[in-house]
């Protein structure tokens, strides 16, 4: 026992992980104010371990209780709207409205269990994305990803003819709906979660009617808004907003791209390929 809650000493960002971790657990009557001050407290020092702060105050230490799926969702939702909070342009207010829209709401019960194929991608590929946004000062989203993973229904989109979206990306992405139809958190007309593709993937040109905001955690990656256009290289936490019918297309760079990404209506109506001629020259690019 040693009242970290899971949550390593030392990484950056990770003293107010374990203050979010113990509100949590406060709000949940697992913990007493004293000791979730004792938390806020140690949250100015991310190496310093909260017993010590406890026991100085003669509280006892918690154990590393384990939060209940409910809560590790609830958790997740926040984090990921505390992430975009700090991110500028367009599609953002759009996007945290409809989250602000089930806050508060209670979870469903579990989903179905993830695809297969999906699941493999996940295990091959989300800790190391979640390794480097926990590296990239975000550890507190990263932890929140990490607890909440295994209680997503992973999947993958497949409304794409493998023949023309290429079989790397049909093989080599997962997604999971965070709020939605059919998701932990009900909503119509609009759609947010997880996405991830494996390192080096195109995802080819396409497009659909759907307003879109891509929120990339990991980078760098390549991006273009129509084909047959020039790629750019852009850093992780760059926000992408798809207006509907803009033609786009991602080349994933050396890390596996995980983004947030949100439909903000029209979300039942599919994605079309946008045929281009350069598809194989940039399959066989390498990015960094």
């Amino acid at each position: 026992m040693n009242g970290l809650l899971g949550i390593p000493l030392h990484a950056r960002g990770s003293a107010r992980a374990r203050y979010g971790h113990a509100m949590r657990l406060w709000g949940d009557g697992r913990i007493s104010l004293a000791q979730l001050e004792a938390y806020r407290v140690a949250s100015v020092d991310d190496c310093r371990p909260p017993s010590e702060v406890l026991s100085d105050r003669h509280l006892p230490v918690p154990p590393d209780l384990a939060p209940e799926r409910e809560a590790l969702l609830a958790g997740l939702l926040d984090e990921a709207d505390r992430y975009l909070s700090a991110l500028p342009g367009p599609g953002i207010a759009e996007v945290r409205a409809g989250l602000a829209r089930v806050g508060g709401v209670t979870p469903l019960p579990g989903s179905p269990a993830s695809a297969p194929l999906a699941q493999s991608v996940v295990d091959l590929h989300l800790a190391q994305a979640l390794a480097a946004l926990a590296g990239d000062g975000h550890l507190s989203l990263a932890s929140a990803i990490a607890a909440a993973a295994p209680h997503l229904t992973w999947t993958s989109y497949d409304s794409y003819p493998r023949d023309r979206i290429g079989a790397a990306f049909a093989d080599g992405h997962a997604f999971c709906s965070l709020v939605g139809e059919g998701a932990p958190f009900p909503a119509q007309e609009f759609d947010f979660g997880l996405f991830l593709i494996a390192p080096h993937v195109l995802y080819r040109d396409h497009a659909h009617p759907a307003p879109e905001l891509y929120a990339p955690l990991t980078g760098p990656h390549g991006w273009r808004f129509g084909p047959d256009r020039p790629l750019v290289v852009w850093p992780a936490h760059v926000p992408v907003w798809n207006p509907p019918q803009r033609p786009h297309l991602t080349k994933v760079g050396p890390l596996p791209l995980l983004c947030l990404f949100a439909w903000t209506a029209d979300v039942n109506e599919p994605a079309m390929v946008l045929p281009a001629a350069d598809w194989a020259k940039l399959e066989a690019l390498r990015l960094g």
